[in-house]
């Protein structure tokens, strides 16, 4: 575990200050040396308009890390606020969120992605919006199960009896009753973004060319796939290190979690 999450630490550290890293602009062309193997001035090669690929890797991290988080954390609000309306609404409430979450998890996650993305067109907001529409559902169906099982609870009978609004008693009851599970939803979907980020960059409806993204350099290179395999496999290598670790680290939160249940 320990290991697993010097690496997690060690990818958000790259997504920070990896650009501080890079030893050059990951949109400086230098055709002379282009399609380049892996040598002492550039460390993992050059891409087929001489961009240093160590660079646009280091770039890369921000724009596909950064994005998964904030597509996941988007989808935790919206998840968690829905799954609470349909605890605390009453059966209306309840019946109305569940069959649009049923509605939405009907559909594979990234084939409504592309489609919402092909919709609206290739960009950054388009991708935000399209993994966030499809990615809030698990978080809802995760709060309302725990607030109806607490819904029963003597703290929360009491919190009603003594006038507690709705809203007061999901801010000061439910909400730390379902950080840690939520958390632990949180690590899967926030691997699942990264996976969705990419995909998108690759098929062309995620973050646009020149600007270095994961998914975007596997689509750069292509192409040279070939001819030069490597430019094709280091970004691929950070995608499926990356989803691994975070993955391993949501199993082990959620060990952790488990224990403390049955220790309380």
């Amino acid at each position: 575990m320990r290991s697993v999450g010097v690496l997690v630490t060690l990818f958000m550290v790259l997504a920070l200050f990896g650009p501080l890293l890079a030893p050059y602009e990951p949109t400086q062309i230098n055709i002379p040396n282009r399609l380049s193997p892996p040598n002492a001035e550039w460390l993992l090669g050059t891409d087929a308009l001489g961009r240093d690929i160590l660079s646009r890797l280091l770039h890369g991290a921000r724009w596909s890390l950064g994005l998964a988080f904030l597509v996941s954390v988007i989808g935790l609000c919206i998840g968690t606020f829905m799954g609470l309306i349909a605890a605390l609404g009453g059966k209306l409430a309840d019946w109305i969120v569940m069959r649009t979450t049923d509605t939405f998890l009907a559909f594979p996650d990234l084939v409504a992605a592309v489609v919402i993305a092909g919709v609206l067109g290739a960009g950054t907001g388009s991708l935000i919006f399209a993994l966030t529409v499809t990615g809030w559902m698990r978080y809802a169906r995760v709060s309302r199960g725990i607030g109806l099982s607490l819904q029963t609870r003597g703290y929360i009978v009491q919190a009603r009896l003594a006038g507690l609004s709705p809203f007061a008693i999901a801010r000061w009851h439910y909400l730390p009753s379902l950080l840690p599970s939520l958390i632990v939803v949180w690590t899967g979907m926030f691997a699942r973004a990264i996976l969705g980020i990419s995909a998108l960059g690759f098929l062309g409806f995620g973050v646009q060319p020149p600007i270095p993204e994961w998914g975007t350099m596997l689509l750069d290179a292509r192409i040279h796939m070939r001819s030069t395999p490597l430019q094709m496999i280091w970004p691929g290598f950070a995608v499926v290190i990356c989803v691994l670790a975070i993955n391993l680290t949501g199993d082990a939160l959620r060990d952790a979690v488990v224990e403390q249940e049955h220790k309380d």
